[in-house]
């Protein structure tokens, strides 16, 4: 394709991304800041590619706007747990505000990697903040998290026990046409194997009773960020927050998400630029949610983030399937399909996003 061909088409796109930092309040859109933007060019990898140093200043410019002038409190609390999203995040509220200013929650339970917290602290360490740790397993035991889960499971595998492992996974779409349905891969104690189709009864009560994690650890946030009279910051990239790939009222509740905007791939040049300790970043995506170890590439995108990112921006701005298939070594027909699982994804998750519904608006405080 000409390049002359596609100058409506990146008119467009630097216009849409002007709409979502707008939306964001970000820095850059306003008159006398300079708008940091992907630059107009043929799609390639490098489409992704950011100036680290300067999308870093706007978010921490920001951040500082948000949490002092809009939201009116003193520091920001945000859950870690070793992965490259929440790390950024920290790393970015406490170059904005002051590692003082920032209170990092450690939330181990008990189907947690003991990774999370060795490198939430290694992160925490390195950036000077302050940590707390707070083990919601026992609340999810009260609450009957695990009971629950474990009956929902035991409706499809009965023989399921406590000493058992678990984790869902969705089949891979670029090998299957037509709906994906999820399945429950089980481990007995002996390290044995079986997966079954989930039922929708099944899975809706798995993953219900596996939210309660979520909504446990956002519980603790806002009563830190109460205490402490600061901000809940929530820690979802644009690919997540994009895809619904998150809890209502729980990892999808905060006062504010800086790194929404960013595609994952972009995060990750954050994170080096922010010196963000190695073994982080290093360190595979995962939910950190089942028992069995679990990608979040299995469990909710179906691709390597290098690849959905790709695929996401490409979707996002019109470039035809055929030519990302080039440029991720996919075939046409494989990303057609991821461009209909985007929209499948978006429409489907929509009321995560939604605001509480009114019968009627309340105009003073509309």
């Amino acid at each position: 394709m000409k390049r002359d061909d596609r100058a409506p088409e990146n008119k467009s796109a630097i216009q849409e991304r002007r709409e979502l930092y707008r939306s964001l309040s970000l820095p850059g859109t306003a008159e006398g800041h300079e708008e940091v933007v992907m630059s107009a060019k043929p799609f390639s990898r490098e489409v992704l590619k950011i100036d680290p140093e300067v999308v870093s200043r706007q978010i921490a410019d920001t951040l500082r706007q948000q949490v002092f002038s809009q939201l009116k409190r003193k520091g920001v609390v945000l859950g870690i747990s070793g992965g490259i999203d929440s790390s950024v995040s920290a790393a970015l509220c406490a170059k904005a505000l002051g590692p003082e200013r920032v209170a990092a929650l450690l939330m181990p339970e008990l189907d947690s990697s003991d990774d999370s917290v060795r490198l939430g602290g290694l992160l925490a360490k390195s950036l000077g903040v302050e940590t707390i740790l707070e083990d919601i397993g026992p609340l999810l035991q009260a609450a009957g998290c695990y009971r629950r889960r474990d009956e929902a499971i035991r409706d499809m595998v009965p023989e399921y026990t406590d000493r058992y492992k678990s984790k869902i996974v969705l089949a891979n779409i670029l090998e299957n046409e037509g709906f994906n349905f999820f399945r429950l891969v089980v481990e007995s104690d002996s390290g044995a194997q079986k997966t079954v189709r989930l039922t929708a009864k099944s899975y809706l009560g798995i993953v219900a009773a596996t939210n309660m994690k979520q909504r446990a650890r956002k519980f603790y946030e806002y009563y830190h960020a109460d205490r402490l009279h600061y901000a809940v910051a929530g820690t979802p990239n644009r690919l997540e927050y994009d895809q619904g790939f998150f809890v209502k009222n729980g990892d999808g509740a905060a006062d504010l998400k800086p790194i929404a905007h960013l595609y994952k791939s972009q995060v990750y040049q954050l994170a080096a630029y922010l010196s963000i300790p190695e073994e982080i970043q290093r360190r595979p995506p995962t939910t950190d949610t089942y028992s069995l170890q679990q990608s979040q590439e299995e469990f909710y995108f179906s691709l390597p983030y290098e690849k959905m990112d790709l695929c996401l921006y490409g979707k996002n701005h019109h470039v035809a399937a055929s030519e990302v298939a080039n440029v991720i070594g996919l075939t046409t027909e494989q990303v057609e399909r991821v461009y209909r699982d985007i929209d499948i994804k978006r429409n489907t998750t929509r009321y995560l996003h939604l605001k509480p519904l009114l019968a009627e608006n309340v105009e003073e405080i509309s």
